[in-house]
């Protein structure tokens, strides 16, 4: 066995790996899409959400403020509904609370007096007071309506009759 010192030029010195130059480009384009991909999500979600609220808790409850995307829920009051070309004016009512509505939208077969109505859009501020604008009416009703009240509809038009608003509705 030889024990003498050895010098470097008897040892193989390991060399380092080649430089390697890092992706940077590939790098910048998945931060991009990353953050695109994070913003587009959270638009998506934040728009998606609309706030249920009652006429009465506009401007009470939180999320049913002014200028926001909600779900409004109300009866439509007798004796409002106006309409003119293709918006339809009326109000509507909920725990003793009035809104009027300025509704520009499909057509509103269904829609009438003294029924409840979840209207989707945003309430504004306009002269007087407030206002909302709705963009889609949905209409409440039950599919046993007709046979668990045939004394509350019109035989010549199978409508309800207007005599419904004295009756509270579920």
């Amino acid at each position: 066995m030889d024990l003498s010192p050895r010098t470097l030029s008897d040892v193989e010195v390991p060399q380092a790996p080649p430089h390697r130059k890092r992706p940077w480009a590939a790098m910048i384009v998945l931060a991009l899409v990353l953050i695109a991909g994070t913003i587009a999500v959270t638009k998506f979600l934040s728009s998606a959400i609309d706030y249920y609220c009652n006429v009465n808790e506009i401007g009470t409850k939180s999320g049913c403020t002014v200028g926001r995307e909600l779900r409004i829920q109300g009866t439509v009051d007798q004796g409002t509904i106006r309409r003119d070309g293709e918006v339809t004016f009326f109000s509507i009512s909920f725990g003793g609370v009035t809104m009027p509505v300025h509704y520009e939208g499909g057509q509103v077969d269904l829609f009438q007096e003294c029924i409840p109505v979840v209207i989707h859009g945003k309430v504004e501020n306009v002269s007087g007071g407030r206002q909302f604008d709705g963009t889609e009416i949905e209409v409440k009703h039950s599919a046993t309506y007709t046979a668990d009240h045939p004394d509350r509809l019109d035989p010549a038009t199978g409508k309800v009759e207007s005599a419904a608003c004295s009756q509270t509705s579920a």
